[in-house]
């Protein structure tokens, strides 16, 4: 077709060049020829569809897929009952009257909130994969076992390691179970999947950086080295300033942050970590850098833990209410669907997200 002959040019010349260094016109034709390529290879990949099966705390995602992009998305609801005794009576949807599922791509929306929903979710995916599907490809937004990645005596269990065992255990359909997590808090732990599921790393920063356009916010800060390390490098197209803080011993078992890089003075500065469970570092942070005279103090984490309703915390009136706002994405449903409207919390939709990054492997 005209878009193949096009290329063959393209092709022809840039690869007329002996000289090491293309020439401008070359080096134009070779990204012409990228471009179209990549536009060629979006169509293929946008035009694939799937059949959606979601834990029941995803369930209002994969309904608002099917919605959005019928043409695309079919969600079958699934059964997720118990026997009297507390066993699993689990009935997959798209199986009956008819098999919907064998010889297909199928998503499965995941929640590992608790071990026992994971037990679950876990008899699901061994049941899909033995159900003749072309491929499967698991959404675990957030990967709850990330922190415990080693050990430090004898008998501890480094559940980073066991999750990947079983991951790496599923049946094999021809292909690796794709697993797509989202700033996975330990990233060598991708390196624990093995054979049967590799890892899919995935950020939520360009969810962040949606929201920062549109507001006064001109300054990035992490609350220690390693969040600067792995964050900083998704905000250089950003015209921000870069601060750094830092834990030091206190008295006793007590830690203090402090900047140890960057000016906060003026500045408008949202805090960017992967994850927040009690919450003690991101308050630290968030007052230091307002005792440093920041204009305001904002929070962005990815995994909204909060055990114990600890973001209560935070709201108004709170013990730990430093912040004008406090994002975070919906990774964990059953935590952010409790968090109040009217408050500083905003809660950042993964959704179309996760649709991107189907198609194209990275949201970097």
């Amino acid at each position: 077709g005209g878009a193949t002959t096009y290329i063959t040019i393209l092709l022809s010349k840039v690869t007329m060049s002996s000289s090491i260094s293309f020439s401008a016109s070359n080096k134009h034709a070779e990204n012409q020829l990228h471009r179209i390529m990549w536009n060629q290879v979006s169509r293929k990949r946008q035009s694939k569809q799937y059949q959606i099966i979601s834990a029941e705390a995803c369930e209002s995602m994969a309904k608002r897929m099917e919605e959005e992009y019928p043409d695309r998305f079919t969600f079958h609801p699934t059964k997720w009952g118990k026997f009297p005794d507390g066993t699993d009576n689990i009935e997959i949807g798209g199986f009956l009257p008819h098999n919907l599922l064998s010889g297909e791509h199928v998503l499965f929306l995941a929640s590992f909130h608790n071990n026992e929903v994971s037990l679950s979710q876990f008899q699901v995916m061994i049941c899909l994969l033995q159900s003749f599907i072309e491929s499967l490809t698991v959404v675990l937004p957030y990967y709850p076992v990330g922190t415990m990645d080693r050990v430090t005596k004898e008998g501890q269990v480094a559940t980073a390691a066991t999750y990947a065992h079983m991951f790496s255990s599923l049946p094999n359909c021809g292909r690796p179970t794709r697993l797509m997590v989202y700033d996975l808090h330990t990233l060598q732990n991708r390196f624990y999947l093995h054979g049967n599921a590799v890892a899919s790393l995935q950020t939520a920063i360009p969810l962040l950086k949606e929201r920062m356009r549109t507001s006064e916010i001109d300054c990035v800060a992490f609350p220690d080295d390693g969040a600067a390390k792995r964050f900083a490098a998704l905000f250089t197209d950003m015209d921000l300033e870069i601060i750094v803080c830092g834990k030091t011993r206190g008295e006793g078992d007590s830690r203090n942050v402090q900047i140890t890089d960057g000016n906060a003075e003026g500045k408008r500065i949202v805090i960017v970590d992967d994850l927040v469970q009690t919450g003690g570092t991101l308050y630290e942070c968030g007052k230091a850098l307002k005792e440093a005279g920041a204009h305001s103090a904002n929070a962005f984490v990815t995994h909204a833990v909060f055990p114990k309703e600890s973001w209560r915390r935070f709201a108004a009136g709170g013990d730990r209410a430093c912040f004008d706002r406090f994002w975070v994405t919906n990774s964990i449903p059953n935590v952010t669907d409790n968090l109040p409207d009217d408050d500083i919390f905003e809660v950042l939709d993964l959704m179309q997200i996760v649709i991107d990054d189907l198609d194209h492997y990275s949201s970097a």
